[in-house]
């Protein structure tokens, strides 16, 4: 499992927004379709909203990538 630690410098990022961010998927589509899936994981929960606000302290697991997200 590769940890990727990721910086917001703001309030929350929406989940799709955070796997384009952190470079898993090149476009907003990609993101929607692999979370509508069932593939994305929301501090260890199966997560479907693509529009689900991750804040500061959450981990989002996608496939062999687990994403923490903090704040600067």
């Amino acid at each position: 499992m590769e940890k990727i630690e990721l910086e917001i410098r703001t309030e929350f990022i929406k989940l799709d927004s955070l796997l384009k961010f952190a470079n898993l998927v090149e476009t907003g589509g990609i993101a929607k379709e692999i979370i509508l899936e069932g593939r994305v994981k929301v501090n260890g929960e199966v997560c479907t909203m693509r529009g689900k606000k991750i804040r500061e302290g959450d981990v989002v697991t996608v496939e062999d990538y687990e994403i923490t997200v903090y704040n600067a």
